[in-house]
């Protein structure tokens, strides 16, 4: 006769349900506010608001349910693809309404942003909500500022490739149907790369930061593994384009372009490499 297990913990039960209700509602927030501001509107100030107050809305949500799983689990959401969706979801969100709301031209670009973290938040319903144990190697306060850094590059570059892609839109070297009106592209230009300049020196901390995590966890600042390696790649490219555009007469739709590449290179170093590796750094972020 098989042993019956111990009982389940109806707490437990309960911090999951609230953790995926809030999930579930976090994510539905983030997809009425892309529907919202791709809704045609008669110009009221109230419903170009509402976007927004959405967004605020879902990483409120999101919080939540990242603060119930910290607290069931006591351990920071690091180890799992889902805890990796789910706290990328948050922090993205997070990052692009402060910029939204501290500097509302950079709205512009939500119409690509918003649907961007929309599909962040599907994949983390899709995904399961498996339970892995935190490493000692983890108990670093050298991981929370690489982990912090990592998430603030991701939160500043998003919003910044956004109005690129709304800038190309314009210039037609994109085309779904007629050119994005957009006013003022030069000023949009240039807070395009204050943004990235931003976020490559957060890019730069992180890279600092995880090795010198890494010489305290594994006795080495770095070992070319896969994550290293495309970690690196994603910061020389951003720094060759912010070179590129500080120094030489390249056309702006070119930079443009060429960050949108490095966006799609970040997300594959983010969400791809650390679970397909078998180094130290497989399945964590």
């Amino acid at each position: 006769m098989t042993r019956p297990g111990p009982p389940a913990d109806p707490n437990t039960d309960l911090h999951c349900m609230l953790e995926t209700l809030c999930l579930w509602a976090g994510v539905g927030s983030y997809e009425l506010s892309a529907v919202v501001l791709l809704w045609p509107t008669s110009g009221d100030r109230t419903l170009r608001q509402l976007p927004y107050y959405l967004l605020a809305l879902g990483v409120a949500l999101l919080a939540i349910a990242i603060t119930v799983r910290w607290l069931t689990l006591a351990q920071g959401p690091f180890m799992t693809m889902y805890e990796v969706l789910l706290s990328n979801a948050f922090s993205l969100g997070l990052v692009t309404a402060i910029i939204y709301f501290w500097i509302p031209s950079a709205r512009h670009g939500a119409v690509f942003v918003l649907p961007f973290l929309c599909m962040l938040g599907l994949w983390a319903l899709t995904v399961s909500p498996e339970q892995v144990p935190l490493p000692p190697t983890f108990d670093n306060p050298w991981l929370w500022v690489h982990v912090l850094t990592g998430k603030l590059f991701l939160g500043t570059f998003l919003p910044a490739v956004g109005l690129a892609c709304v800038l190309l839109f314009n210039h037609g070297l994109l085309r779904m149907g007629d050119p994005v009106i957009v006013y003022e592209p030069e000023r949009l230009d240039l807070l395009i790369w204050r943004l990235v300049a931003v976020a490559f020196i957060f890019d730069s901390f992180m890279l600092v930061a995880g090795s010198v995590w890494a010489h305290d966890a594994w006795g080495r600042y770095w070992s070319w593994d896969p994550l290293e390696t495309w970690a690196l790649i994603t910061w020389l490219a951003l720094a060759i384009i912010l070179h590129m555009r500080l120094t030489f007469n390249v056309p702006k739709w070119v930079n443009w372009l060429m960050l949108t590449g490095v966006l799609v290179l970040a997300f594959l170093t983010f969400f791809g490499v650390p679970f397909l590796s078998l180094t130290p750094h497989s399945g964590v972020m």
